[in-house]
């Protein structure tokens, strides 16, 4: 029984737009995911990996940038690697699109239809199934499938879909008709996070999630999946590829200078990575959130700062003096006193913040 070794990624977004980073950043961003897709056929290099499986997503849109639909059309020349392409939701197949303008090396496959079809690679004995989005939605692909086996043939599945929500409007799948596939191996797409290894009857299916992240809501180490599979056999393990995180790191500034605990919070390598710093605990007045943004340039790839302190409930104690703070204070508390709701305390509270940070000349007071 042969077996075939397999590295398998999807969900690139290539030319995503990064609107939360500064232009140049932005612009920084996209040259690097270009050459985190060249680092794909590299590591199949390096790693002996006979097949490239491209589950959807390459591109953030159906269009991209010259010089990306380029490389993505040269990228994988002189690979001694297969590589099979699945357009998906974001990349979806058209006359329009780079996968119909441009010219692919003759060892790339690009399913263009949304219905299942096959190739076979006989010198690995191998048989590659796979379907490609030809717009935004795709109706289920897999129901009613089913493999038919031809002898000890290794069975692979290389789609872009959404498991286990039938309302889905991206190729809904069901554990059902993983099970049902008889496929070795389902490569799929579409969720950002990497699911592991799952098992569905005698399929083994997988999403290796995004190989970097591009926002909060994609944070963590990102990576592919590097697999060996035979008929009814699979050993697969995540790749982390090492490039820019996203963190949220929740920082304590109530025992010490906001600046030095949002400094010791950050890890070593943080001047590679995005982080969103939220400050916490009871301050005697606002953090200087300028003062800590302009601290942290260099430190950082981007930071955002949000501030989720609370004022010293004995601050409320100068709401008696005569003074400009002292009104200012006794207005402020007798709202809170009479305010409906827990929403309108915290806004209050905030407002006095905000307030005593100006009257104490504070450089800034930054919104939220």
């Amino acid at each position: 029984m042969s077996t075939v070794r397999i590295l398998h990624a999807a969900d690139l977004h290539l030319d995503s737009p990064f609107e939360a980073l500064s232009e140049p950043l932005a612009v920084q961003r996209r040259r690097e995911q270009r050459a985190l897709l060249k680092r794909i056929p590299a590591l199949a290099e390096k790693h002996g990996a006979q097949i490239i499986l491209l589950s959807g997503d390459l591109l953030d849109t159906d269009s991209a940038y010259p010089e990306t639909a380029r490389l993505l059309s040269e990228v994988f020349e002189g690979s001694s690697a297969k590589v099979f392409i699945s357009p998906g939701n974001h990349d979806f197949y058209s006359q329009s699109s780079p996968y119909a303008r441009l010219r692919f090396p003759a060892n790339v496959h690009i399913f263009r239809e949304p219905r299942l079809t096959a190739v076979t690679v006989p010198e690995l004995n191998v048989r590659v199934w796979g379907a490609g989005f030809a717009d935004r939605r795709c109706g289920a692909l897999l129901r009613g499938f089913h493999v038919q086996r031809q002898g000890e043939q290794t069975e692979l599945l290389c789609v872009h879909g959404e498991v286990g929500n039938p309302a889905s409007a991206y190729n809904p799948i069901t554990i059902e008709e993983l099970a049902a596939s008889g496929v070795d191996y389902a490569a799929l797409g579409h969720i950002h996070t990497c699911s592991g290894v799952r098992r569905a009857g005698e399929t083994i299916y997988a999403w290796p999630g995004c190989p970097e992240g591009r926002g909060f809501d994609e944070s963590g180490e990102k990576g592919v999946l590097l697999a060996d599979v035979a008929p009814g056999s699979v050993r697969a393990a995540f790749l982390p590829l090492g490039g820019r995180r996203y963190e949220t790191l929740r920082v304590s500034v109530e025992e010490t200078d906001p600046l030095e605990a949002v400094l010791a919070a950050l890890p070593e390598d943080s001047a590679r990575h995005v982080f969103r710093l939220i400050l916490t605990g009871a301050c005697d007045r606002a953090p200087a959130l300028p003062a800590i943004r302009r601290a942290l340039e260099g430190r950082v790839f981007a930071a955002e700062l949000r501030d989720e302190t609370r004022l010293r409930e004995d601050l409320w104690a100068h709401a008696g003096e005569d003074t400009l703070r002292g009104l200012f204070l006794r207005r402020l508390k007798q709202q809170l006193e009479t305010a409906p709701d827990a929403e309108t305390r915290e806004r209050i509270t905030q407002a006095a913040r905000w307030g005593l940070a100006a009257l104490s000349r504070d450089e800034e007071v930054f919104p939220l």
